[in-house]
């Protein structure tokens, strides 16, 4: 599970922003200035850092400045009022990766987080890894307990998106837009022959399951 530190001096943001985060499966943990951050980054390695930039004490731009001192590759995104162009410039060369202005809309959050994340871990390794399964995206291959699963190459990039984005619910009409031709002469239904099939086939994973959301589409859900 992803581990993000949210910093940011607003208690009930701060609040909101976690208990989003948490329930869209990442392991969120709050800050409310620099100084707790530092002491919380101390004790945990995170993946991800969304962050303020006006802030008591140590401001978000200071917070960045020292954070890529001790690690140039951990995504932080700022999450702030300041609108202006001067900031976002300032925020960009400072090392930040991406910049949101406030109010803040959670299904964007979401998003960006989700790209962040992929460049981050994904992409770098070119691996994606939910205990024990792993799919290898180079070699376009899954793995269950070192066991090689025969997935399609439709069916493999079903299973990535899903596991790429925990707990987020894909509509059959997103996937099938995504993964099918437009001028395909099947419907949305045949998402559901396909997720059949990777049931099937990850009928011995214990690590995550593929989740129908009833009148919606489906889901992965890390156990």
């Amino acid at each position: 599970m992803f581990k993000i530190l949210v910093v940011e001096d607003d208690v009930d943001l701060n609040r909101t922003v976690c208990a989003f985060l948490s329930r869209s499966g990442y392991e969120a943990t709050g800050c409310l200035n620099a100084a707790d951050a530092y002491d919380a980054m101390y004790e945990t390695v995170f993946d991800l850092i969304v962050s303020d930039i006006m802030m008591p004490d140590v401001d978000g731009f200071e917070f960045v400045r020292n954070v890529r001192a001790l690690n140039e590759n951990i995504p932080i995104l700022f999450m702030t009022a300041r609108d202006d162009f001067a900031s976002k410039q300032r925020g960009y060369r400072i090392g930040v990766d991406d910049y949101m202005v406030k109010p803040i809309d959670p299904d964007e959050l979401f998003l960006r987080i989700g790209a962040l994340l992929r460049r981050a871990k994904i992409a770098s390794s070119r691996k994606l890894e939910v205990g024990s399964f792993v799919m290898d995206v180079d070699e376009h291959t899954a793995y269950l307990d070192g066991e090689e699963l025969p997935l399609t190459n439709r069916e493999f990039s079903l299973l990535y998106k899903l596991l790429s984005y925990p707990k987020k619910t894909f509509t059959r009409t997103q996937l099938m837009d995504e993964f099918w031709d437009a001028d395909t002469a099947s419907g949305p239904r045949t998402v559901d022959v396909y997720m059949t099939k990777l049931r099937s086939k990850l009928a011995d994973c214990n690590d995550f399951e593929i989740v129908t959301v009833r009148g919606l589409g489906y889901k992965a859900v890390i156990k």
